[in-house]
Parts: structure tokens; C-alpha cells; sequence
């Protein structure tokens, strides 16, 4: 008898804690959910292409819709305050987690961990294409301006318009063979520690504090918080983020080969297209001598203009939500 009360005890005390844990797991997801309504709409998943993509909708389903695409290492979060200023004039908002980020995940784990442009660009477009979206305005900064700008060079059709934090961000690699002065060098420091293994590794171990280190040196006058930071660095516990970011960088420095099938997309954008579709590009302290955007004013052929933010560095959405949100409307417009 005693022995049998002995395992009834255990048993209760089992189950008592697996009720803790899964309240504190449904919690947890409530939090998250509560703290992605209040700010950038509802987290949501969908099949899309190669990935089941997590991002956040807000604002009215008949709206016109804007696509809001984010850098490394960033994330959505990037858009919390520009996100409710469009939905106060009416649009659709959509902002997806990047491939290696957040909550998106591949369907495969058969398939190739590809960091390459077409391929990110390449999932916005499946992405459009499974919310039956046929047309948006586009606008992201870092890894998210160039995949804005790719699809604007390969499917123009698309976009409605082009917001672009650094311009023409289109990779060419046979340029990219090229050296830069010692100072342009020192800058892309962080990508040659990326092409060793002792790099994979390291950035492997010390996410947290390597990507932590980037947004210091990228945005040195933004005084952020670590709750700020924090709330972006859960992203880059995706399974697939290390692999995604050090492929992206190899493939940068032609040391990792991309997909075959992509290579008729990356031939034309060796190409170096001009981009026809409405066009405003931003420059800002991180760009240093090329924030006055003269050196890529030329690759944008229809309605176009460049602005210049002064004090602020390379995550714009984040550290000046109502200038990037007004070009998006400036744009659309």
C-alpha cells in the first residue's frame, strides 16, 4: 500500500509539472503574440516556396500592401514604430522574418541552406504569391534593401514601389573580386572572419555578443537598450541563422558556391539592371562618403529621389521610424 502511495505521489507530482511547463509555454507564446499585436499586427505562419514564413500583418486586408524586408543582424523588430504609422493610413502591412530568422523555417531539411540574393528574393516573391498578393510597395535596409532591389530589378511587375536604406545594393561577385582601399577593408572585417571555420565557429559560440558587437559599430550614436536588442536577438536562435548568414558572406567572396537554378536570375543581375519602378534610396551616417547616393543615382531610371539622414545609422526604420515611413508613403504615393 505504502509503495502505491509512494507512486501516486510521483505520478501527481509528474503531472503537476507538466501542467507548469505547458502553462508556462502557453504563456510565453500569449507574451509574444500580445507584445507582435500591440506593435507590428498579428505573428503568423504560411507555406510559401521553400519556407513556412513567419510575419507579422497589420492593418486593413483591402489596403495597399507594403512589404517590410530587415537586415543581419536584425530582425521584424526593426519596424515597430514605422509599421503602426502606415496602418494609420491605411495599408496593409507585412512584415516577414528572412530566411534564417524568427519563426521561419524551411519545409526540407533536404534543402540546400542558401543565403544567396535570388534566393532571398526569390522567397519574397513565393511569399507574395501565397498571400495572393499581386503588387506592393517594397522598402528594407541592409540584407533587406538589397532583396527589395533584386526584386525590383527582376520582376519590376511586382512592385508598386522602392524604399532602399544604401541604394543599389545589387551583389556583383566578379566586382566583388576586386580589392578596396585599406579603410574600406577594415570596414568588412566581420566578412573575412566569416571565411574561415575558426569564423563559423566563433560567430556559432557568440551570436549574442558578435551580433551585439554590429549593431554598436553600424549604428554607433543609437543609444539602444538591451531590452531592445534582446527582443531581436531571439530571432537568431533559428536553426538554419548560422548556416544562412556565413553561406550568405562566402558566397559574397565567391568562396561557396550558390544553386544552378538560380544562376539564369544572377546572370542578369551581373548584369547590373537599372531599376524602373518608383524609387526613393536613403543614405545615412553608416554609408559615410556615399550617403549622398551620387554614386548609384544613376541605376534608378523612373521617378526617383534620394534623402539624406544625418545622425542616424545603418538600421534607419529602427533609429528614425517616421522618416523611413514617410518614404514609404512618399513612394506609394
Amino acid at each position: 500500500m505504502k509503495i502505491n502511495i509512494q507512486r501516486k505521489k510521483n505520478i501527481s507530482s509528474l503531472l503537476l509539472s507538466k501542467v507548469v511547463l505547458i502553462a508556462v509555454f502557453f504563456f510565453t507564446i500569449t507574451q509574444m503574440s500580445a507584445q507582435s499585436e500591440s506593435s507590428l499586427g498579428t505573428l503568423k505562419q504560411i507555406n510559401a516556396g521553400l519556407l513556412n514564413v513567419g510575419y507579422t500583418e497589420a492593418g486593413p486586408a483591402n489596403g495597399n500592401a507594403i512589404i517590410l524586408l530587415h537586415g543581419w543582424p536584425y530582425d521584424i523588430h526593426s519596424y515597430n514604430e514605422v509599421v503602426p504609422i502606415l496602418v494609420a493610413k491605411g495599408y496593409r502591412v507585412i512584415t516577414p522574418y528572412l530566411r534564417g530568422f524568427g519563426t521561419t523555417r524551411f519545409l526540407s531539411d533536404a534543402t540546400f541552406r542558401n543565403g544567396q540574393q535570388a534566393a532571398l528574393a526569390s522567397d519574397i516573391i513565393a511569399l507574395m504569391d501565397s498571400l495572393k498578393i499581386k503588387k506592393a510597395t517594397i522598402g528594407g535596409f541592409d540584407w533587406g534593401a538589397r532583396t527589395a532591389v533584386v526584386m525590383a530589378a527582376l520582376w519590376p511587375e511586382r512592385l508598386n514601389g522602392l524604399v532602399s536604406v544604401s541604394g543599389y545594393l545589387v551583389v556583383n561577385l566578379e566586382a566583388n573580386l576586386k580589392p578596396l582601399s585599406p579603410q574600406a577593408e577594415l570596414g568588412w572585417w566581420y566578412q573575412y572572419y566569416f571565411a574561415t571555420e575558426r569564423g563559423k565557429i566563433g560567430y556559432s559560440q557568440n551570436t549574442y555578443e558578435f551580433n551585439k558587437l554590429i549593431w554598436k559599430i553600424a549604428s554607433p550614436i543609437w543609444n539602444f537598450d538591451k531590452a531592445t536588442y534582446d527582443q531581436t536577438a531571439q530571432s537568431f536562435n533559428n536553426p538554419d541563422h548560422v548556416a544562412i548568414v556565413i553561406h550568405n558572406y562566402r558566397w559574397r567572396q565567391s568562396l561557396e558556391a550558390g544553386e544552378s537554378k538560380y544562376d539564369s536570375l544572377e546572370k542578369r543581375l551581373a548584369e547590373r539592371p537599372a531599376i524602373k519602378v518608383p524609387t526613393i534610396t536613403i543614405g545615412s551616417d553608416f554609408d559615410g562618403a556615399f550617403a549622398d547616393g551620387k554614386a548609384y543615382a544613376s541605376k534608378f531610371t523612373g521617378k526617383y529621389e534620394h534623402r539624406i539622414l544625418k545622425g542616424i545609422g545603418h538600421n534607419v526604420p529602427q533609429e528614425d521610424p517616421k522618416s523611413f515611413a514617410q518614404a514609404i508613403i512618399d513612394v506609394t504615393k
